[in-house]
């Protein structure tokens, strides 16, 4: 199982890192200048939460490769609800390098259709519905790079953008990976400060979302995270194409857990730091392929 795990975890990162020159830039300078191999934290997708097409459209695949679900999280303001899976405890804490290393959590969000507008609902359930037969494959076109519905009009892309940007992307993107996330206490550098790491990046031209500060940091302070923005690509819909935003990439830092402060690093595993997700940071993250973020409100006007 961990084989095929595998094999469509890179099949999912090649189309990310094409498509996204920023995302593939910086992982390039982190993997050149971490001083060892990168390894990655979580893998992050979004989907519509109706007709089927939500959350377990895509968990279905990494439960069936022995991943466990966790903890459920709710972004009432969003109208988002999420659930995080857990790889195999054997394939958590293993050597190698990215898809090649221990495997990654997984993040799997969903618009919560039913509590948006009738017209918000009405555009996306036509396409939704009008995909039905591709309903058990959605984790299918996240490889092949595609939609699982027929190309949206421009007008129903902006439609649904002015009430729910998270609606939009997804409307545009599919099932794409939304981000991946570099675990940055793996690092074998000072790069695996994440403080260090964000400075690093930004001397490199590397834009970070700033929405609630760079850092992102739980309220345990054991959960520390930032992203980058995501890129303004060109977008084909069946009326025209224009540019709107893609994927991006985010960076963790896990801290020790206080029951084991007293580890040596020789003796640290990756189940004694913090584990989960925090409302609050993945609140400000999910801001990354915002409008405000990515200049698109402006590229519009």
């Amino acid at each position: 199982m961990p084989l095929i795990a595998r094999k469509f975890l890179r099949s999912l990162v090649t189309p990310y890192l094409k498509k996204n020159v920023t995302a593939s830039s910086a992982l390039e300078l982190v993997r050149s200048n971490s001083g060892g191999a990168v390894k990655f934290d979580h893998f992050a997708f979004r989907t519509f939460g109706v007709d089927g097409f939500g959350i377990d459209s895509i968990a279905q695949l990494f439960l069936d490769l022995g991943y466990e679900c966790r903890d459920e999280l709710r972004f009432p303001a969003k109208k988002l609800r999420a659930f995080w899976y857990a790889p195999p405890l054997d394939f958590l804490d293993i050597e190698g390098d990215g898809v090649d290393g221990p495997l990654p959590r997984i993040f799997i969000s969903e618009l919560l259709v039913n509590q948006l507008s009738s017209e918000s609902q009405e555009v996306i359930k036509t396409y939704t519905g009008r995909a039905r037969a591709l309903l058990k494959h959605a984790p299918l076109t996240s490889v092949l790079d595609c939609l699982p519905w027929e190309n949206p009009s421009v007008a129903d892309y902006e439609r649904l953008a002015q009430e729910s940007e998270y609606a939009a992307w997804t409307l545009a993107n599919g099932y794409a990976l939304n981000h991946l996330t570099i675990s940055v206490h793996r690092l074998n550098s000072e790069l695996k400060d994440i403080n260090k790491l964000n400075e690093f990046l930004q001397s490199n031209g590397i834009k970070l979302n700033k929405d609630g500060g760079i850092l992102k940091v739980s309220p345990d302070r054991g959960l520390l995270q930032s992203s980058t923005v995501a890129d303004l690509v060109p977008c084909t819909f069946s009326d025209g194409e224009i540019e709107t935003p893609a994927s991006y990439i985010e960076f963790a830092q896990r801290l020790v857990l206080p029951a084991f402060q007293n580890l040596g690093p020789d003796q640290l595993k990756e189940w004694h730091r913090r584990d989960g997700f925090e409302v609050g940071n993945a609140d400000k993250i999910f801001e990354s392929t915002s409008s405000l973020q990515t200049g698109a409100l402006k590229q519009s006007a």
